[in-house]
């Protein structure tokens, strides 16, 4: 088992039972949503939390903590966590609880099938035999 779905095994625990939880595999992991909303994913043994960008900066003064940059550029909002910020439960728990409020505050997001747009053909005509 790796250190990604460790955790994720960590976080299903604590997030499971709670009222909006779903998942969805993402970014090579899991991201676990909260009424549609991503809420919390992992990364390389680390924990991605969504927080309030407003506290984007205090956030990231936090011991343990950093800024996201999966690909070169900081995601305001979000925070990663070293292991050590989540070694115990309490610490874990404590991050899926900030985390969970700040996304559970967010509207909904209903997802379904995407509509497509059909592309016109010149010339073409929608009668249908």
């Amino acid at each position: 088992m790796t250190c990604d779905e460790a955790l994720v095994d960590r976080i299903r625990l604590i997030l499971c039972r709670r009222e909006g939880y779903s998942e969805r595999r993402m970014f090579g992991s899991v991201c676990f949503m909260v009424r549609g909303n991503m809420c919390v994913g992992t990364w390389k043994g680390s924990l991605i939390v969504r927080l309030n960008r407003k506290e984007h900066d205090a956030t990231l003064a936090e011991p343990h903590t950093g800024p996201a940059d999966m690909n070169g550029r900081v995601m305001r909002g979000w925070a990663l966590v070293a292991p050590a910020g989540i070694a115990s439960e309490d610490r874990l728990t404590a991050w899926l609880d900030r985390a969970w409020t700040f996304a559970g505050s967010l509207p909904a997001r209903v997802s379904g099938p995407k509509s497509r747009k059909r592309k016109r053909v010149s010339g073409a005509t929608d009668a249908r035999p």
